[in-house]
Protein backbone atom coordinates (compact mmCIF):
# COMPACT_ATOMS: atom_id res chain seq x y z
CA UNK A 1 0.00 0.00 0.00
CA UNK A 2 1.32 3.88 -0.87
CA UNK A 3 1.53 5.93 1.44
CA UNK A 4 -0.43 9.39 0.54
CA UNK A 5 1.02 12.44 0.62
CA UNK A 6 -0.18 15.40 1.88
CA UNK A 7 1.01 18.59 -0.23
CA UNK A 8 0.94 22.16 1.27
CA UNK A 9 0.83 25.04 -0.89
CA UNK A 10 3.82 27.78 -0.14
CA UNK A 11 1.31 30.64 0.53
CA UNK A 12 0.43 28.73 3.77
CA UNK A 13 3.64 27.69 4.86
CA UNK A 14 6.18 30.74 4.41
CA UNK A 15 3.81 33.05 6.82
CA UNK A 16 4.44 29.93 9.38
CA UNK A 17 7.75 29.67 9.13
CA UNK A 18 8.19 33.77 9.39
CA UNK A 19 5.68 33.43 12.83
CA UNK A 20 7.56 30.85 14.06
CA UNK A 21 11.34 32.34 13.68
CA UNK A 22 9.96 35.71 14.70
CA UNK A 23 9.09 34.07 17.73
CA UNK A 24 12.24 32.46 18.34
CA UNK A 25 13.95 35.53 17.58
CA UNK A 26 11.91 37.15 20.44
CA UNK A 27 12.54 34.96 22.84
CA UNK A 28 15.92 35.61 22.38
CA UNK A 29 16.20 38.90 22.99
CA UNK A 30 16.57 40.56 26.56
CA UNK A 31 13.87 41.40 27.93
CA UNK A 32 14.51 45.02 28.03
CA UNK A 33 14.82 45.38 24.65
CA UNK A 34 11.56 43.54 23.88
CA UNK A 35 9.78 45.77 25.95
CA UNK A 36 10.99 48.67 24.52
CA UNK A 37 10.25 47.74 20.41
CA UNK A 38 6.66 46.81 22.00
CA UNK A 39 5.99 50.02 23.53
CA UNK A 40 7.64 51.93 20.27
CA UNK A 41 5.88 49.94 17.87
CA UNK A 42 3.21 52.26 16.70
CA UNK A 43 3.52 54.67 18.89
CA UNK A 44 2.97 58.76 17.55
CA UNK A 45 4.80 61.11 19.92
CA UNK A 46 3.16 64.06 18.32
CA UNK A 47 -0.35 63.05 19.44
CA UNK A 48 -1.37 63.49 23.22
CA UNK A 49 -1.91 59.94 24.55
CA UNK A 50 -4.91 59.22 25.84
CA UNK A 51 -7.54 56.80 24.36
CA UNK A 52 -10.33 59.11 24.66
CA UNK A 53 -9.64 62.36 23.66
CA UNK A 54 -11.83 63.82 26.00
CA UNK A 55 -9.84 62.72 28.97
CA UNK A 56 -7.46 65.48 30.20
CA UNK A 57 -4.24 64.82 30.93
CA UNK A 58 -2.86 65.84 34.36
CA UNK A 59 0.49 66.74 34.65
CA UNK A 60 1.92 66.73 38.38
CA UNK A 61 4.54 69.22 39.17
CA UNK A 62 7.67 69.53 42.37
CA UNK A 63 9.80 72.01 42.61
CA UNK A 64 12.90 71.98 44.86
CA UNK A 65 15.60 74.88 45.17
CA UNK A 66 19.25 73.91 44.95
CA UNK A 67 20.71 77.28 45.81
CA UNK A 68 20.22 81.03 44.27
CA UNK A 69 23.60 81.89 42.08
CA UNK A 70 22.94 85.48 41.32
CA UNK A 71 20.58 88.39 41.86
CA UNK A 72 20.85 91.20 39.23
CA UNK A 73 19.50 93.99 40.95
CA UNK A 74 20.01 96.27 38.23
CA UNK A 75 18.53 94.15 35.76
CA UNK A 76 16.12 92.79 37.60
CA UNK A 77 17.07 89.08 37.27
CA UNK A 78 16.99 86.48 39.37
CA UNK A 79 19.00 83.20 38.39
CA UNK A 80 18.28 80.14 40.73
CA UNK A 81 19.29 76.25 40.74
CA UNK A 82 16.16 73.68 41.14
CA UNK A 83 15.48 70.33 40.88
CA UNK A 84 12.02 70.23 38.73
CA UNK A 85 10.05 67.08 38.64
CA UNK A 86 7.15 66.06 36.81
CA UNK A 87 4.95 63.08 35.92
CA UNK A 88 1.75 61.90 33.78
CA UNK A 89 -0.08 59.34 32.55
CA UNK A 90 0.70 58.12 29.02
CA UNK A 91 -2.10 55.17 28.31
CA UNK A 92 0.21 54.15 25.14
CA UNK A 93 2.90 53.20 27.25
CA UNK A 94 1.60 50.30 29.51
CA UNK A 95 2.49 46.45 29.62
CA UNK A 96 1.67 43.20 31.52
CA UNK A 97 5.12 42.77 34.31
CA UNK A 98 4.40 38.83 33.95
CA UNK A 99 4.96 38.99 30.40
CA UNK A 100 8.17 40.50 30.56
CA UNK A 101 9.63 39.08 33.65
CA UNK A 102 8.26 41.36 36.17
CA UNK A 103 9.26 44.72 35.13
CA UNK A 104 7.69 47.05 36.38
CA UNK A 105 9.81 50.46 35.23
CA UNK A 106 12.05 51.30 32.00
CA UNK A 107 13.61 53.93 31.17
CA UNK A 108 12.95 55.75 27.41
CA UNK A 109 14.49 58.39 25.66
CA UNK A 110 12.75 62.03 25.95
CA UNK A 111 12.88 62.66 22.51
CA UNK A 112 10.84 59.50 21.90
CA UNK A 113 7.68 60.12 23.29
CA UNK A 114 5.14 62.76 24.11
CA UNK A 115 6.20 65.00 27.06
CA UNK A 116 3.79 68.31 27.66
CA UNK A 117 5.02 71.63 26.54
CA UNK A 118 5.70 73.21 30.39
CA UNK A 119 6.79 76.07 30.44
CA UNK A 120 8.32 78.50 33.28
CA UNK A 121 6.50 82.05 32.06
CA UNK A 122 8.88 83.89 33.90
CA UNK A 123 12.03 83.20 31.72
CA UNK A 124 14.21 85.57 30.18
CA UNK A 125 17.50 83.76 29.36
CA UNK A 126 18.34 79.92 28.58
CA UNK A 127 20.35 78.54 31.46
CA UNK A 128 23.66 76.00 31.80
CA UNK A 129 21.49 73.03 32.77
CA UNK A 130 22.63 69.54 32.36
CA UNK A 131 20.86 67.54 29.42
CA UNK A 132 19.11 64.50 30.70
CA UNK A 133 17.73 62.47 27.64
CA UNK A 134 16.33 59.66 29.88
CA UNK A 135 12.51 59.05 31.43
CA UNK A 136 11.13 56.10 33.11
CA UNK A 137 8.19 54.98 32.60
CA UNK A 138 6.32 52.50 34.69
CA UNK A 139 3.88 49.66 33.77
CA UNK A 140 0.94 51.55 34.21
CA UNK A 141 2.25 54.82 31.85
CA UNK A 142 3.39 56.85 34.62
CA UNK A 143 6.10 58.66 32.93
CA UNK A 144 8.35 60.41 35.09
CA UNK A 145 10.67 62.94 34.14
CA UNK A 146 13.14 64.54 36.55
CA UNK A 147 15.85 66.97 35.97
CA UNK A 148 18.04 70.17 37.09
CA UNK A 149 17.25 73.36 35.57
CA UNK A 150 19.32 76.83 36.23
CA UNK A 151 16.60 78.92 36.14
CA UNK A 152 17.18 82.59 34.76
CA UNK A 153 13.66 84.81 35.42
CA UNK A 154 12.96 88.03 35.94
CA UNK A 155 11.56 88.92 39.27
CA UNK A 156 10.84 92.80 41.03
CA UNK A 157 13.49 92.80 43.02
CA UNK A 158 12.81 95.70 45.91
CA UNK A 159 16.18 96.28 47.53
CA UNK A 160 14.32 99.57 49.63
CA UNK A 161 15.67 97.88 52.83
CA UNK A 162 18.87 97.04 51.69
CA UNK A 163 21.02 94.90 52.91
CA UNK A 164 17.98 93.43 55.57
CA UNK A 165 15.88 92.63 52.12
CA UNK A 166 13.68 90.05 51.82
CA UNK A 167 12.83 89.43 47.82
CA UNK A 168 9.71 86.92 46.67
CA UNK A 169 10.20 85.53 42.93
CA UNK A 170 7.58 83.85 41.58
CA UNK A 171 7.94 80.94 39.34
CA UNK A 172 5.10 80.12 36.84
CA UNK A 173 4.82 76.42 35.85
CA UNK A 174 1.82 76.34 32.32
CA UNK A 175 1.09 74.50 29.14
CA UNK A 176 2.56 77.49 26.44
CA UNK A 177 -0.50 75.81 23.94
CA UNK A 178 -2.76 73.43 25.56
CA UNK A 179 -6.06 74.74 27.53
CA UNK A 180 -7.16 73.01 30.57
CA UNK A 181 -9.56 70.82 29.01
CA UNK A 182 -6.23 68.90 27.25
CA UNK A 183 -3.84 69.36 29.32
CA UNK A 184 -3.88 70.81 33.61
CA UNK A 185 -1.23 70.94 35.86
CA UNK A 186 -1.50 69.88 40.07
CA UNK A 187 1.29 69.89 42.65
CA UNK A 188 2.59 66.56 43.02
CA UNK A 189 3.62 66.83 46.82
CA UNK A 190 1.23 68.79 49.59
CA UNK A 191 1.61 72.45 49.97
CA UNK A 192 3.19 72.10 53.74
CA UNK A 193 6.02 69.88 52.20
CA UNK A 194 6.92 72.13 49.66
CA UNK A 195 6.85 75.06 51.79
CA UNK A 196 9.02 73.55 54.26
CA UNK A 197 11.41 71.56 52.36
CA UNK A 198 15.15 72.81 52.46
CA UNK A 199 16.72 69.89 52.47
CA UNK A 200 18.41 70.30 49.18
CA UNK A 201 19.58 74.08 49.24
CA UNK A 202 22.73 75.10 49.78
CA UNK A 203 22.52 77.60 52.31
CA UNK A 204 26.29 78.73 52.61
CA UNK A 205 25.77 81.84 50.33
CA UNK A 206 24.87 85.59 50.28
CA UNK A 207 21.23 84.54 50.56
CA UNK A 208 19.22 82.44 53.00
CA UNK A 209 15.78 80.11 51.76
CA UNK A 210 12.74 80.75 54.10
CA UNK A 211 10.33 78.82 52.29
CA UNK A 212 8.16 78.18 49.04
CA UNK A 213 4.85 79.16 48.16
CA UNK A 214 2.30 77.25 45.82
CA UNK A 215 -0.12 78.48 44.38
CA UNK A 216 -2.60 76.78 41.74
CA UNK A 217 -4.73 79.30 39.04
CA UNK A 218 -7.12 78.94 36.36
CA UNK A 219 -7.40 81.77 33.77
CA UNK A 220 -9.05 83.10 30.76
CA UNK A 221 -7.58 84.02 27.66
CA UNK A 222 -9.41 85.05 24.53
CA UNK A 223 -12.43 82.20 25.73
CA UNK A 224 -10.00 79.72 26.61
CA UNK A 225 -8.98 78.61 30.20
CA UNK A 226 -5.60 77.49 30.91
CA UNK A 227 -4.00 76.04 34.41
CA UNK A 228 -0.90 76.97 36.23
CA UNK A 229 1.02 76.61 38.68
CA UNK A 230 3.32 79.34 40.86
CA UNK A 231 5.90 78.80 43.08
CA UNK A 232 6.89 81.84 45.46
CA UNK A 233 10.37 81.36 46.19
CA UNK A 234 11.27 83.91 49.28
CA UNK A 235 14.94 84.53 50.23
CA UNK A 236 16.16 86.74 52.70
CA UNK A 237 19.91 88.63 52.31
CA UNK A 238 22.27 87.71 55.00
CA UNK A 239 23.46 91.11 56.48
CA UNK A 240 26.55 90.71 57.99
CA UNK A 241 28.98 91.00 55.63
CA UNK A 242 27.04 94.65 54.49
CA UNK A 243 26.73 95.45 58.37
CA UNK A 244 30.86 94.87 58.70
CA UNK A 245 32.03 96.75 55.87
CA UNK A 246 29.50 99.50 55.22
CA UNK A 247 27.55 100.29 58.40
CA UNK A 248 30.40 99.98 60.93
CA UNK A 249 32.64 102.21 59.46
CA UNK A 250 30.35 105.09 58.49
CA UNK A 251 29.15 104.84 62.42
CA UNK A 252 33.02 104.99 63.60
CA UNK A 253 33.52 108.34 61.34
CA UNK A 254 30.23 109.69 62.83
CA UNK A 255 31.30 108.76 66.12
CA UNK A 256 35.02 111.04 65.67
CA UNK A 257 32.96 113.79 64.27
CA UNK A 258 31.07 113.79 67.39
CA UNK A 259 33.69 113.49 69.57
CA UNK A 260 35.68 116.16 67.67
CA UNK A 261 33.08 118.76 69.62
CA UNK A 262 35.30 118.38 72.68
CA UNK A 263 38.50 120.27 70.92
CA UNK A 264 38.14 123.77 72.16
CA UNK A 265 36.69 126.14 69.52
CA UNK A 266 39.66 128.71 69.63
CA UNK A 267 42.26 126.05 69.14
CA UNK A 268 41.97 126.42 65.28
CA UNK A 269 42.30 122.29 65.03
CA UNK A 270 38.58 121.83 65.40
CA UNK A 271 38.26 123.20 61.95
CA UNK A 272 41.09 121.07 60.03
CA UNK A 273 39.85 117.24 61.88
CA UNK A 274 36.18 117.73 60.85
CA UNK A 275 37.60 118.61 57.35
CA UNK A 276 39.90 115.68 57.44
CA UNK A 277 36.52 113.85 58.45
CA UNK A 278 34.30 115.22 55.81
CA UNK A 279 37.50 114.02 53.15
CA UNK A 280 37.00 110.14 54.93
CA UNK A 281 33.40 110.19 54.14
CA UNK A 282 34.24 110.79 50.70
CA UNK A 283 36.80 108.53 50.19
CA UNK A 284 34.72 105.68 52.11
CA UNK A 285 31.19 106.38 49.47
CA UNK A 286 33.91 106.30 46.58
CA UNK A 287 34.90 103.01 47.98
CA UNK A 288 31.63 101.79 49.00
CA UNK A 289 29.87 102.97 45.26
CA UNK A 290 30.21 99.15 43.79
CA UNK A 291 28.63 97.64 46.44
CA UNK A 292 25.58 99.47 46.79
CA UNK A 293 23.04 97.82 43.92
CA UNK A 294 22.11 99.82 41.14
CA UNK A 295 18.01 100.18 40.01
CA UNK A 296 16.84 102.52 38.31
CA UNK A 297 13.35 102.10 40.49
CA UNK A 298 14.67 103.88 43.68
CA UNK A 299 17.56 104.15 46.17
CA UNK A 300 18.02 101.98 48.82
CA UNK A 301 17.76 103.32 52.61
CA UNK A 302 21.23 102.30 53.19
CA UNK A 303 21.98 105.07 50.35
CA UNK A 304 19.70 107.54 51.95
CA UNK A 305 21.55 106.85 55.37
CA UNK A 306 25.42 107.57 53.58
CA UNK A 307 23.71 110.98 52.46
CA UNK A 308 22.30 112.05 55.33
CA UNK A 309 25.32 110.81 57.34
CA UNK A 310 27.80 113.33 55.09
CA UNK A 311 25.12 115.84 55.50
CA UNK A 312 25.51 115.88 59.26
CA UNK A 313 29.27 115.82 58.48
CA UNK A 314 28.51 119.14 56.42
CA UNK A 315 26.39 120.98 59.25
CA UNK A 316 28.79 119.61 61.75
CA UNK A 317 31.72 121.87 60.04
CA UNK A 318 29.59 124.57 58.76
CA UNK A 319 29.13 125.10 62.99
CA UNK A 320 32.37 124.53 63.81
CA UNK A 321 33.37 127.66 61.36
CA UNK A 322 30.83 129.89 62.94
CA UNK A 323 31.84 129.16 65.98
CA UNK A 324 35.79 129.38 65.59
CA UNK A 325 34.26 132.90 63.15
CA UNK A 326 32.92 133.90 66.27
CA UNK A 327 35.59 133.67 69.16
CA UNK A 328 38.56 134.85 67.05
CA UNK A 329 39.31 138.52 65.71
CA UNK A 330 37.52 139.77 68.52
CA UNK A 331 39.53 142.97 68.31
CA UNK A 332 37.90 144.06 65.17
CA UNK A 333 34.39 143.52 66.83
CA UNK A 334 32.41 145.80 69.30
CA UNK A 335 31.40 144.53 73.07
CA UNK A 336 28.62 142.26 73.07
CA UNK A 337 25.01 143.38 72.72
CA UNK A 338 23.32 143.73 76.43
CA UNK A 339 20.30 141.40 74.79
CA UNK A 340 22.82 138.81 74.05
CA UNK A 341 24.20 138.55 77.09
CA UNK A 342 20.73 137.98 78.58
CA UNK A 343 19.57 135.57 76.11
CA UNK A 344 22.80 133.72 75.74
CA UNK A 345 24.56 133.84 79.37
CA UNK A 346 21.68 133.86 81.23
CA UNK A 347 18.92 132.06 79.67
CA UNK A 348 20.45 129.26 77.59
CA UNK A 349 23.13 129.18 80.40
CA UNK A 350 19.98 127.65 82.66
CA UNK A 351 18.34 126.00 79.74
CA UNK A 352 21.63 123.83 79.41
CA UNK A 353 21.72 123.16 83.02
CA UNK A 354 25.55 124.61 82.94
CA UNK A 355 26.24 124.51 86.74
CA UNK A 356 29.66 126.67 86.68
CA UNK A 357 27.72 130.04 85.73
CA UNK A 358 30.63 132.37 87.34
CA UNK A 359 32.94 131.29 83.98
CA UNK A 360 30.12 132.82 81.95
CA UNK A 361 30.02 135.95 84.68
CA UNK A 362 29.64 139.28 82.46
CA UNK A 363 31.89 141.05 85.58
CA UNK A 364 33.91 143.83 83.39
CA UNK A 365 35.13 146.54 85.19
CA UNK A 366 34.52 150.18 83.52
CA UNK A 367 37.59 151.24 81.61
CA UNK A 368 36.84 155.21 81.69
CA UNK A 369 36.75 154.75 86.02
CA UNK A 370 39.50 153.03 86.22
CA UNK A 371 41.34 154.90 84.12
CA UNK A 372 40.38 157.94 85.67
CA UNK A 373 41.24 156.60 89.11
CA UNK A 374 44.72 155.76 87.64
CA UNK A 375 45.47 159.32 86.04
CA UNK A 376 44.86 160.86 89.41
CA UNK A 377 46.60 158.90 91.56
CA UNK A 378 49.92 158.57 88.49
CA UNK A 379 49.58 162.25 88.21
CA UNK A 380 49.56 163.08 92.33
CA UNK A 381 52.74 160.16 93.11
CA UNK A 382 54.64 162.00 90.16
CA UNK A 383 54.38 165.68 90.88
CA UNK A 384 55.42 164.71 94.49
CA UNK A 385 58.13 162.71 93.19
CA UNK A 386 59.31 164.95 91.09
CA UNK A 387 58.99 167.55 93.27
CA UNK A 388 61.27 166.00 96.11
CA UNK A 389 63.63 164.70 93.64
CA UNK A 390 64.43 168.06 92.34
CA UNK A 391 64.87 169.77 95.36
CA UNK A 392 67.39 166.94 96.58
CA UNK A 393 69.18 167.35 93.32
CA UNK A 394 69.15 171.43 93.99
CA UNK A 395 70.81 170.87 97.59
CA UNK A 396 73.63 168.13 96.91
CA UNK A 397 74.59 170.01 93.44
CA UNK A 398 73.99 173.19 94.81
CA UNK A 399 72.49 174.23 91.28
CA UNK A 400 69.29 175.67 90.95
CA UNK A 401 67.90 175.02 88.37
CA UNK A 402 65.00 177.36 86.00
CA UNK A 403 61.45 176.52 87.02
CA UNK A 404 60.23 176.76 82.88
CA UNK A 405 62.96 173.69 82.31
CA UNK A 406 61.62 171.69 85.19
CA UNK A 407 57.38 171.90 84.09
CA UNK A 408 59.21 171.18 80.44
CA UNK A 409 60.28 167.56 81.54
CA UNK A 410 57.38 166.66 84.21
CA UNK A 411 55.54 167.57 81.40
CA UNK A 412 57.00 164.79 79.19
CA UNK A 413 57.26 162.57 81.46
CA UNK A 414 53.34 162.88 82.31
CA UNK A 415 52.88 162.54 78.25
CA UNK A 416 54.67 158.79 77.89
CA UNK A 417 52.94 157.75 81.36
CA UNK A 418 49.80 158.87 79.56
CA UNK A 419 50.32 157.06 76.21
CA UNK A 420 51.28 154.03 77.99
CA UNK A 421 48.44 154.07 80.10
CA UNK A 422 46.46 154.62 76.93
CA UNK A 423 47.68 151.56 75.65
CA UNK A 424 47.52 149.20 78.82
CA UNK A 425 43.42 150.53 78.92
CA UNK A 426 43.05 149.58 75.22
CA UNK A 427 44.65 146.20 75.58
CA UNK A 428 42.51 145.62 78.79
CA UNK A 429 39.17 147.16 76.77
CA UNK A 430 40.26 144.10 74.10
CA UNK A 431 40.89 141.16 76.65
CA UNK A 432 37.19 142.09 78.00
CA UNK A 433 35.39 142.30 74.36
CA UNK A 434 37.79 138.90 73.46
CA UNK A 435 36.60 137.61 76.90
CA UNK A 436 32.89 138.34 76.19
CA UNK A 437 32.67 136.68 72.63
CA UNK A 438 34.70 133.54 73.54
CA UNK A 439 31.81 133.14 76.54
CA UNK A 440 29.56 133.73 74.01
CA UNK A 441 30.82 130.98 71.73
CA UNK A 442 31.57 128.44 74.32
CA UNK A 443 27.37 128.61 75.22
CA UNK A 444 26.71 128.47 71.93
CA UNK A 445 28.84 125.29 71.10
CA UNK A 446 27.54 123.81 73.80
CA UNK A 447 23.50 124.23 72.74
CA UNK A 448 24.62 123.16 69.17
CA UNK A 449 26.24 120.21 69.97
CA UNK A 450 23.32 119.03 72.21
CA UNK A 451 21.24 119.66 69.06
CA UNK A 452 23.61 118.11 66.87
CA UNK A 453 23.84 115.04 69.42
CA UNK A 454 20.44 114.61 69.72
CA UNK A 455 19.67 114.58 65.75
CA UNK A 456 22.51 111.99 65.51
CA UNK A 457 20.88 109.96 67.80
CA UNK A 458 17.12 109.84 66.90
CA UNK A 459 18.23 109.34 63.32
CA UNK A 460 20.35 106.59 64.23
CA UNK A 461 17.94 105.16 66.49
CA UNK A 462 15.25 105.75 63.64
CA UNK A 463 17.14 103.66 60.64
CA UNK A 464 17.66 101.07 63.98
CA UNK A 465 13.70 100.34 64.61
CA UNK A 466 13.33 100.25 60.79
CA UNK A 467 15.84 97.68 59.82
CA UNK A 468 15.37 95.76 63.27
CA UNK A 469 11.63 95.53 62.20
CA UNK A 470 12.39 94.42 58.94
CA UNK A 471 14.89 91.77 59.48
CA UNK A 472 12.13 90.12 62.18
CA UNK A 473 9.49 90.31 59.75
Amino acid sequence: MVPKITWIHHSVLVPALLMISAAHDNSSKPTLLRLSDKLMAGYKKGVRPVYNWRQTTTVFIDVMVYAILGVDEKNQVLTTYIWYRQFWVDEFLTWDPKEYENVSQISIPTEKIWVPDILINEFVDVGKSPDIPYVYVNYEGRVQNYKPIQVVTACSLNIYNFPFDLQNCSLTFTSWLHTIQDINVSLWRTPEEVKEDKSLFMNKGEWELLYVLSQYRMFVENEDSFAEMKFHVVIKRRPLFYAVNLLLPSMFLMVMDIIGFYLPPDSGERVSFKITLLLGYSVFLIVVSDTLPATAIGTPLIGVYFVVCMALLVISLTETILIVRLVHKQDLQPHVPEWMKRLVLEKITVLLCIRDKKKFSTSRINSSDMSQQMENSSTDKLAHYNSETIKDYDKSMGVILPTKESSVVVDSILHEIASIRQYLEKRDEYRDIAKEWLQIGYVLDVLLFRVYLVAVLAYTVTLATMWSYWQHA
